[in-house]
């Protein structure tokens, strides 16, 4: 088992990577401070991963442990489905020592960690992310919320974990398409702040879309401690920690128009991060060879690199005015100012936006 910390002072926390980690009591029972545990997870995940957690819990002497099953995918990420969480707590009458448990994907962790910020102003959490994707990214950082129909992730809360907990094993069930959208946030890391990581990642891209037991292992350890690294410099996003959104604007943009769920997150995330290195390069920042390697290598992962058939630049621009980035009326986007290196942007022109948008085949 590897251990890393998120290092926040009083908030700091660890990450526990490793194979079988979810039903060893002895992983879970140091951070659990009261008597009563939720677990919130999905009506995919549950079936397969809720006994072997409930027998980890057995070890840790809880007086209350229930569960909530909540339906699968992004188009849930909502209000309407956080209430579900509430009245389960309300319900069953969790107290304020409570501990909410997130198994599940992203999607299950923002909601559980915004419902834990929100419940009774604020109770314990921990994240036990089931896709690869909410391993090296989502599970990690303490961004917690809820979609809304004019945005995603624009209504929620900075609120770390107590823990992270990332067995291995889980992945093995991990549907191809679910597998791939984790890769993406991967590749990201080699992108923004690790660039030796990306030529081993162009080096090891096959055993690792193998799932080969320690391709994979290094790689969830490596994204971890590049994002523990960024979020431990900038928590609340004040500055640097922007960098992680790189690929995210235009991402954000094609799940908005499509409709949350049509395109996996870490789908629309790497046809982003080809949109935002164009630019880069119509900046004069990277060189071409560089966003062919990007595209290479995505593609290679069994990623999009284009835009969503018939989306328009209009769309796109229009989808991108509202997204949390935009600050006084300008919008911020974070590109390439060298391969593994990422910068924050202001003054991007809409006609280049709009011409590197056309190179990735938008309308």
């Amino acid at each position: 088992m590897h251990r890393l910390t998120v290092e926040l002072g009083e908030r700091s926390y660890p990450i526990l990577i490793g194979q079988g980690l979810l039903s060893d009591s002895g992983n879970l029972a140091p951070h659990i401070r009261g008597k009563q545990v939720m677990v919130v997870s999905n009506e995919t995940v549950a079936p397969l991963y809720l006994s072997a957690l409930m027998k980890g819990l057995e070890g840790c002497g809880l007086e209350r442990v229930d569960h909530i099953e909540l339906p699968d995918g992004e188009a849930f990420k909502n209000l309407d489905t956080l209430n579900r969480i509430f009245d389960a707590l309300l319900e069953k009458r969790h107290n304020r020592s409570t501990t909410l448990i997130a198994l599940g994907g992203g999607v299950v962790g923002d909601m559980t960690g915004f419902a834990a910020a929100s419940y009774q102003r604020g109770v314990d959490f921990i994240q036990i992310p089931t896709t690869l994707l909410s391993q090296v990214d989502s599970s990690v950082g303490g961004k917690t919320g809820v979609n809304h129909p004019l945005g995603k992730n624009m209504i929620g809360a900075f609120y770390q974990p107590r823990l992270v907990l990332a067995d291995m094993g889980i992945l093995s069930t991990l549907p191809e398409r679910e597998f791939s959208a984790g890769v993406a946030e991967v590749i990201k890391y080699g992108l923004i702040c690790d660039e030796p990581f990306f030529p081993w990642l162009e080096d090891n891209i096959d055993q690792l879309m193998a799932r080969d037991e320690d391709a994979l292992a290094y790689a969830v350890e490596r994204s971890c401690r590049d994002k523990a690294r960024v979020v431990a410099a900038d928590e609340r996003e004040g500055g640097q920690r922007a960098i992680l959104n790189f690929g995210h604007t235009f991402g954000h943009a094609i799940e908005a128009v499509q409709g949350y769920g049509q395109w996996l997150h870490g789908e629309a995330v790497a046809a982003g991060m080809v949109m935002a290195a164009e630019l880069s390069h119509l900046r004069g920042d990277i060189s071409g060879d560089v966003v062919g390697r990007i595209r290479a290598l995505l593609g290679r992962a069994r990623l999009p690199v284009r835009a969503p058939e018939g989306m328009t630049t209009t769309q796109f621009l229009e989808a991108m005015a509202v997204d949390k980035k935009v600050i006084d009326g300008r919008l911020r986007l974070i590109l390439l100012a060298e391969l593994g290196r990422a910068a924050i942007v202001a003054d991007c022109s809409a006609g280049d936006i709009e011409k590197a948008l056309r190179l990735c085949g938008a309308e």
